[in-house]
C-alpha cells in the first residue's frame, strides 16, 4: 500500500471530510517532515507509514471536535496537530506556537511550502506570549499534564473557549487534579487507523 492509499483509507475510516487537495497537502507535509527530521530530530517516529498513522491520522481524528474560528496549537513542535488541522479546516485561523527556534523555523518553512494562508507561527513561550486576541480552541499534543497545560496556556482561551488535550489512556489522575475554576467538558475516545493504542481527547473549560 502506498502512503497516499494508506492516508486515503485512514481518512475514510475516520469519516473526516477533507477539502479538495488536502490529502496531497498532507503528503507534502509528511515529505517535508521526513526531510527536516534527518537534521533537526523533530520526531522519534521515522518510518513514513508510521508517520501517517501516528502523526497525520492522529491529528485528523481531532478535527471534527475542534473545528472553530480560531485555534492555538501550544508546543506545536513538528506542527502536530496544528498543520494537519489547518489543512483539514481551511476556514479556521490556526496559530502554532513553539519556543524552540529550530522547530519554529521548520513550521515557517512548512507554512510557506504548503501555502497555508490560514496559519501563523509564533516563536515564544506560551505563558509569556501576549496574543492580540483569545482563541476558541487551545489544543496540545504530548505537551504536559492538564494542570500545567491550564497554567501555561489557559489565559489564551476565549470566554466560553476550550482547552483540548490529546492524550493516550484515559487520564483519571490528571482530571482529578484540575485546578480550581476549571471543569471537564468532554472526554472523547478516538479510534485512529493503524494506531494500536488508546487515544482520548480531553476538553476542559472555565467554570461559569
Amino acid at each position: 500500500m502506498t502512503l497516499a492509499q494508506q492516508l486515503a483509507q485512514g481518512v475514510t475510516e475516520l469519516g473526516v471530510a477533507l477539502p479538495e487537495g488536502a490529502q496531497q497537502g498532507l503528503l507534502a507535509f509528511l515529505e517535508l517532515l521526513q526531510k527536516w527530521n534527518r537534521t533537526y530530530n523533530l520526531t522519534a517516529v521515522r518510518q513514513a507509514p508510521r508517520m501517517v498513522s501516528y502523526h497525520l491520522l492522529d491529528s485528523l481524528a481531532a478535527a471534527p471536535r475542534v473545528a472553530a474560528a480560531t485555534i492555538l496549537d501550544v508546543g506545536s513542535g513538528a506542527g502536530l496537530p496544528g498543520i494537519p488541522l489547518a489543512v483539514a479546516l481551511p476556514d479556521s485561523r490556526v496559530t502554532l506556537i513553539d519556543s524552540n527556534h529550530k522547530k519554529a523555523a521548520f513550521l515557517r518553512q512548512a507554512v510557506m511550502e504548503l501555502r497555508l494562508a490560514n496559519v501563523e507561527v509564533v516563536c515564544e513561550r506560551a505563558e509569556a506570549w501576549k496574543a492580540a486576541f483569545a482563541f476558541d480552541v487551545v489544543i496540545s499534543r504530548a505537551f504536559s499534564d492538564l494542570a500545567e497545560f491550564i497554567s501555561l496556556a489557559g489565559g489564551h482561551a476565549a470566554a466560553g473557549g476550550r482547552l483540548v488535550a490529546m492524550k493516550g489512556v484515559y487520564p483519571y489522575e490528571e482530571i482529578a487534579q484540575l485546578p480550581k475554576g476549571w471543569r471537564v467538558m468532554e472526554v472523547s475516545p478516538l479510534a485512529v487507523p493503524g494506531l494500536r493504542a488508546e487515544r482520548h481527547l480531553v476538553a476542559v473549560g472555565r467554570d461559569r
